[in-house]
């Protein structure tokens, strides 16, 4: 399951709340419901990852990441596979008892969202292959969690909360970069594109950096509506960030996973305090 970066999904659904509790908009049965799709999606694309890397050769034992129990033996092939779709199920019940308030459109969203889980792996263009990890990344655990989480309860949509889905997007895409950025040798041996292995160590830190002052700057305006000692947060996370970023460029391999596992508990910190704004201000 990856346990490490799993606060990257609940971040979003937890800022899509705060901000329906600012609105006073906050229904609990859908945020609840809204938050073990995200969770459990995030599961499957973990376990379809493991799969279909495994099966495509892009995976070897001994890697520097996450240990892969497919890979090293420990689980076979077709449990991992079948644990996929099982928790892909289980996302699919969530997801049809969020129609009830969102209408039936969102079996459309549900579907992308599950080709998305799957396409970032397989397929006949896998998304973690091309360069387009960081990408898939901002959308589907930045932008859509947080507007569809949104919508459920408010059923409609507004520029602070697009604002806010862009940034966390940005936040998750950087946990993504820790992870590609620890993985460049091993993704390089077996001829795996990630945007890690086409710009090189520096630039990737570089991003991260860059990523982490467009996410702060994004949302200024709205801490500063929640009150301007609450723009303490943000200074806090991009500081924080930098702070990370100057540590990776002389790290290197295994060590670098403590950092992926700041940059996510960063991110869900960063929802954690808006969700407390918002409440203090209620």
């Amino acid at each position: 399951m990856r346990l490490r970066t799993l606060p990257v999904s609940a971040a979003g659904v937890i800022a899509a709340i705060a901000l329906a509790i600012g609105d006073g908009t906050f229904a609990w049965p859908q945020a609840l419901l809204c938050l073990m799709f995200a969770l459990l999606c995030q599961i499957a694309s973990n376990f379809a990852n493991e799969y279909y890397d495994y099966k495509a050769g892009r995976d070897k034992a001994g890697r520097e990441g996450p240990r892969r129990g497919v890979t090293e033996g420990e689980i076979s092939p077709d449990a991992m596979k079948k644990a996929t779709f099982g928790v892909l199920a289980a996302a699919a019940v969530c997801g049809l008892s969020l129609v009830y308030w969102g209408g039936w459109w969102l079996v459309g969203a549900g579907a992308l969202i599950f080709l998305g889980a799957l396409a970032y792996s397989t397929g006949p263009w896998p998304l973690s292959t091309h360069c387009l990890g960081e990408v898939a990344v901002i959308a589907f655990f930045g932008i859509v969690p947080v507007n569809l989480t949104y919508y459920v309860m408010a059923l409609s949509w507004s520029t602070p909360v697009f604002l806010t889905s862009l940034s966390i997007g940005l936040m998750g895409a950087n946990v993504l970069i820790v992870n590609n950025l620890r993985d460049i040798p091993d993704d390089k041996a077996v001829g795996k594109h990630t945007l890690a292995t086409a710009l090189g160590r520096n630039a990737v830190i570089v991003l991260y950096a860059v990523f982490a002052i467009a996410a702060s700057l994004i949302m200024v305006n709205i801490w500063g509506d929640l009150g301007y000692l609450w723009i303490v947060v943000p200074a806090e996370y991009t500081l924080a960030s930098l702070a990370i970023a100057r540590r990776m460029k002389c790290t290197y391999g295994r060590p670098l996973t403590k950092f992926l596992a700041i940059t996510s508990m960063l991110m869900f910190a960063y929802s954690a305090a808006l969700l407390t704004a918002e409440i203090s201000n209620g």
